[in-house]
């Protein structure tokens, strides 16, 4: 059943959109609902549509009548496509990609045009790996467990139960496609489409492999070693190639993309290679100054704040911050300074700071020799 959806949505397109635009967003939208990565019965109606809003405005001919006539004029000139009659999905790829002309590149069909047994590249594959702040300073090597479509071990992707036997599709001589001829109010109009009886995949099989059912792969569950490199941030990616889903029709396998994801640590705030974490220092320390040990990725340091020491001040300690991704020249921890004020007074406390403040002169509240009024402004925002 064709949709009777609108085109320029499914493809979320505008309809004065140009062919470059029309498609990359079906290469988009296509890689969402690859069969390798989603196999819901959602996502194939889903890319049956997007197939076949793709196959109409992608074809100038066919996208003026749409445009004047809707669907109602495809179906009465015989442009309008149709994939209801599809069994195993690859065929929807074979058939689509080579009317189209989309062969050649990441998991459009490797094959070429016009043969039922046309190869595809498989899927990629995306994971991902959480690890400790504290992985990103050394690196760690990681086993990850995963999902894949591999090839069936049983038939060899054969399709076929072995020592069944596998023929010719009649029909269309294993071409995959037959040639159409249709009377239209525009004339003749003679079009490739897949074979009904073979599917598209040029042979038939009548013993279906009991392991993979007739599809030639089946998913199983895997592990792989991955080495996570020192300084790696949040939202980056490495990438296993030949690790993906393997291709249908034997096609090459699909890569593998491990996205990583550093836990938060409520120690430090990170941004690229520079550390920052929270010193908390009593008024009364930041009068006097003090040595206070300082939580790193290294271990506790030392660090000493003169006397004076304002909230917001930083320390840095250098070196003790996280690596490049590209060097090992690691960035900066900054200290920084939070100034903490004594509540809840007894009544002796609260005399003696009475004292204390009658004492206090203007000299005691000079700035350091240099600031001027801006630092001072920036000082007291922080």
């Amino acid at each position: 059943m064709a949709t009777t959806r609108d085109y320029y949505e499914v493809l979320g397109v505008s309809r004065d959109a140009d062919e470059a635009e029309i498609k990359k967003a079906f290469r988009r939208l296509a890689r969402t609902h690859h069969p390798d990565v989603n196999d819901s019965a959602e996502a194939e109606e889903e890319f049956k549509d997007i197939a076949a809003a793709y196959e109409v405005l992608s074809d100038q001919q066919r996208r003026a009548t749409y445009d004047r006539y809707g669907h109602e004029g495809l179906r009465s000139s015989g442009g309008e496509p149709d994939f209801s009659g599809f069994g195993d999905f690859s065929s929807i790829f074979q058939a689509f990609f080579e009317q189209s002309g989309m062969g050649g590149g990441s998991f459009f069909s490797t094959g070429s045009a016009g043969t039922g047994r046309a190869s595809m590249q498989g899927g990629d594959l995306a994971i991902e790996a959480t690890i400790e702040l504290s992985d990103a300073l050394t690196g760690k090597e990681l086993t990850l467990d995963f999902d894949v479509i591999e090839t069936c071990e049983h038939c060899s992707g054969r399709r076929a139960e072995p020592g069944s036997e596998v023929t010719t599709c009649d029909q269309c001589d294993g071409a995959g496609q037959i040639r159409v001829v249709q009377r239209t109010m525009l004339g003749q109009i003679a079009r490739a489409t897949v074979c009904d009886k073979c599917e598209g995949l040029g042979d038939i099989v009548k013993t279906p492999c009991k392991e993979c059912r007739g599809k030639g792969r089946v998913r199983v569950e895997r592990d792989i070693s991955v080495k996570i490199p020192p300084g790696v941030e949040s939202g980056q990616q490495i990438r296993v190639g030949g690790r993906g889903h393997a291709g249908p029709n034997d096609g090459p396998p699909g890569d593998l993309y491990v996205a990583i994801e550093v836990a938060e640590d409520e120690r430090f705030h990170r941004e690229g290679t520079e550390l920052y974490t929270v010193v908390d220092l009593p008024a009364h320390a930041a009068m006097l100054g003090k040595t206070v040990e300082v939580e790193t990725l290294d271990g506790p340091e030392e660090l000493k704040f003169e006397s004076g020491v304002a909230h917001g001040d930083e320390l840095k300690l250098k070196g003790h911050g996280l690596p490049g991704l590209r060097n090992n020249t690691r960035g900066d921890l900054h200290a920084v300074v939070n100034i903490q004020v004594p509540h809840n007074l007894s009544d002796e406390q609260r005399d003696l700071l009475e004292q204390f403040e009658a004492t206090l002169t203007e000299d005691n509240f000079a700035e350091p020799k240099g600031e001027g009024i801006l630092s001072r402004l920036r000082r007291a925002l922080r």
